[in-house]
């Protein structure tokens, strides 16, 4: 058990790992799913050490739900020029109109 994960993170591990087997994936992978999706809630609850995203967020959620990182992330990626410069709504109406 990785440092700082809880019984219950662990119960989740083993759930999600033994869940993925019976979906077929190879045991390897399976660990890996399983270690990311406990490490992914640990994050959005805000337990690990470094809460902030190198993502550019859940595309099922809407522009202004995302957090500023993310939306910087995401012009980035669109090439948005002065996107560092901007503001929160300022990056979501450049993201909207690109």
């Amino acid at each position: 058990m990785p440092r700082g994960w809880t019984d219950k993170d662990e119960r989740q591990y083993e759930h999600v790992k033994e869940s993925s087997r019976k979906r077929g994936s190879p045991l390897r992978r399976a660990k890996e799913i399983a270690a990311r999706t406990v490490n992914k809630q640990r994050r959005e609850e805000g337990r690990t050490a470094n809460r902030r995203t190198q993502g550019t967020g859940n595309p099922n959620r809407g522009l202004q739900q995302r957090t500023k990182e993310e939306l910087l992330n995401r012009a980035r990626q669109l090439g948005i020029a002065g996107r560092s410069q901007m503001d929160k709504r300022e990056l979501v109406k450049a993201i909207q109109s690109h």
